[in-house]
């Protein structure tokens, strides 16, 4: 037998080996990805008859494709929290969070008077709320962290059954953000679950609370220090806080 018979045969069973491997393996990306555009376009109907207009949902998905797997891996081994409260803020609260805390409160201290004033929530408040969420705002230049709200919520809404329906609701609240002009699609950043800016909103709280503290004609909590600050006073404002009061008690029970 020769050297190039023996090759062909031997390619030929690799071949065969080759297709009945792939019979037997399960759907692919290429399925998945069939099945995600084919929920991207029949969620259009949806979003439009929620008052999204047409032309911003395509927009919009034009350049999504396929579902996130990074937000899939993420949702299928989010821990649950279970840490005590100051288990929690000892992991978070130090030296160095505190010194960067107090430069931010002079760097913007003009604005903080200004938010204080309006709205009555103090200013160590804010700043610990952006601490907390977005390390007052180095999450934000983080592009491992940081994903397309977009393509995120539409993952979920997609492909994760137990948060299918707050995804979904979310997603429409995003598109509609798109649809006000405060932001356009390609800047529409947050994290894996769509809270979004320096103060982590989710969209449905964005259209409920955000402020243009600012005055440039936009409600920009991504890129406007004032506009996301006042847009967390506004919710507690809304919320029921109480000016003077603190944030809370410590109850020590016998």
């Amino acid at each position: 037998m020769s050297v190039r018979s023996t090759a062909k045969r031997l390619a030929s069973v690799v071949t065969a080996a080759s297709l009945s491997l792939a019979l037997l393996m399960p759907a692919g990306p290429a399925f998945a990805d069939a099945g995600f555009r084919q929920w991207v376009a029949s969620f259009r109907a949806t979003a439009v008859q929620s008052g999204v207009s047409g032309a911003i949902y395509d927009q919009a998905f034009r350049n999504i494709t396929d579902v996130d797997p990074v937000v899939l891996e993420k949702a299928r081994t989010q821990p649950e929290f279970t840490a005590p409260a100051w288990d929690y803020f000892d992991n978070r609260v130090h030296d160095q969070s505190v010194a960067v805390g107090q430069q931010m409160a002079r760097k913007w201290k003009p604005w903080l008077d200004r938010i204080e004033a309006r709205f009555g929530v103090d200013r160590n408040i804010l700043l610990a709320i952006w601490s907390m969420e977005s390390n007052y705002g180095e999450i934000l230049k983080r592009n491992d962290i940081m994903r397309n709200v977009i393509r995120s919520l539409a993952t979920l809404g997609y492909a994760d059954p137990r948060r299918s329906k707050f995804a979904r609701t979310q997603l429409i609240a995003a598109l509609k953000i798109l649809q006000s002009g405060d932001i356009d699609e390609s800047h529409l950043s947050g994290s894996w679950a769509g809270a979004m800016g320096h103060t982590q909103f989710i969209p449905t709280s964005y259209q409920h609370y955000a402020v243009d503290m600012d005055g440039n004609g936009k409600r920009d909590i991504w890129n406007s220090i004032p506009d996301a600050l006042a847009t967390a006073a506004n919710l507690l404002r809304k919320n029921g806080w109480q000016a003077g009061k603190t944030w809370g008690y410590e109850v020590v029970l016998p």
